[in-house]
């Protein structure tokens, strides 16, 4: 019976998250001060609570490069095979189909059904997952499409339908070091300013040197834990939004179908090829059908400035997610 619960609570606080925002109750950017507490606060507990209670062996780092190597194989796949469409639905593409929802979306769902235990398996697979959505799947986006990041790609100068901006890469080689250089520095500020994978860093390094964090640790942050299921399915329903037009419907059909199979193929891999026992590969399974990822949220309204349409993408596919994570739950 929880199994049925569990998914029905949860589509109920992502209901209501939209039903507030189209009732005036929420403005439409509200979703950023929720999302500000779950990335800093929320979710951080979860991950400190989560190391201070439970075991983590070195052995689960598996999982870690298994989870990243699931990240970014699609990332370069959706580069290739979009390479005749125009750097609009490219880049929505590309953003919007990479990467995993852990720690907002099916790091609740997991701990709902198997408890502390999968909290465990789940931070290990973010760390991995984190690694590419945080920063790396933004600046390949926009460093193979030529898109400059600092501005939206709508106030960017080309041609309608071409499928890269133009550029002349400089030719003095001290400009195209500085050039380098600069691209990766802020790929590096932007994966640190993630607070998130800032904590998974520190707590991997606590875990090889095998320090262990006292109780007390696990207990001021349990209330910031417990809260993190609900502030991440509010902010996904706050985060909806319906299409305007049948272009909108059919580039995020083409994202929930590319994610499909990317996600049954990680799942079948996970249970097929990872050396644990059967629970955690179910966990790891549920984890590889995680919905679109908020970085690819936050990175789309920041490159095309459609907030809006990922936001609904997210949506479509944390209902579908729901559905996945069940059906594994009770059939595998």
């Amino acid at each position: 019976m929880n199994a049925l619960i569990t998914p029905f609570s949860f589509l109920l606080i992502i209901l209501a998250g939209y039903l507030f925002k189209r009732t005036g109750w929420f403005h439409d950017r509200d979703y950023r001060i929720i999302q500000r507490a779950v990335f800093t606060i929320t979710i951080p507990c979860v991950i400190i609570n989560s190391f201070a209670s439970s075991p983590h062996s070195t052995s689960l780092l598996i999982i870690t490069g298994f989870s990243f190597l699931c990240s970014i194989i699609p990332l370069v796949i959706m580069y290739a095979v979009t390479w005749r469409r125009p750097v609009e639905e490219r880049a929505f593409q590309m953003l919007n189909v990479t990467g995993f929802n852990t720690g907002n979306f099916c790091m609740p769902v997991t701990q709902a059904y198997f408890g502390p235990a999968a909290v465990v398996d789940a931070m290990m697979f973010d760390i991995g997952n984190s690694a590419v959505i945080s920063s790396f799947m933004n600046v390949f986006t926009t460093g193979t499409l030529h898109i400059d990041p600092t501005k939206p790609l709508s106030d960017q100068a080309h041609a309608k339908g071409v499928t890269v901006l133009p550029y002349t890469p400089p030719t003095d080689p001290q400009a195209r070091r500085l050039q380098r250089r600069a691209t990766f520095r802020r790929s590096v500020k932007s994966l640190f300013l993630s607070v998130p994978f800032d904590i998974y860093l520190v707590m991997i390094a606590l875990m090889l040197a095998h320090v262990n964090l006292p109780q007390w640790l696990a207990t001021i942050t349990q209330p910031g834990a417990n809260a993190n299921s609900f502030c991440s399915m509010l902010m996904v329903g706050m985060l909806m939004e319906m299409p305007h037009d049948w272009h909108e419907v059919r580039e995020v059909g083409s994202v929930i179908g590319w994610r499909l199979a990317v996600e049954v193929a990680c799942a079948a891999a996970a249970w097929f090829l990872l050396p644990f026992d059967a629970q955690t590969r179910k966990i790891v399974m549920m984890l590889c059908m995680s919905p679109s990822t908020v970085f690819g949220t936050m990175f789309t309204d920041k490159v095309l400035g459609n907030a809006q349409l990922a936001g609904f993408t997210l949506s479509v596919t944390a209902v579908i997610s729901l559905l996945c994570t069940t059906a594994i739950y009770m059939l595998v």
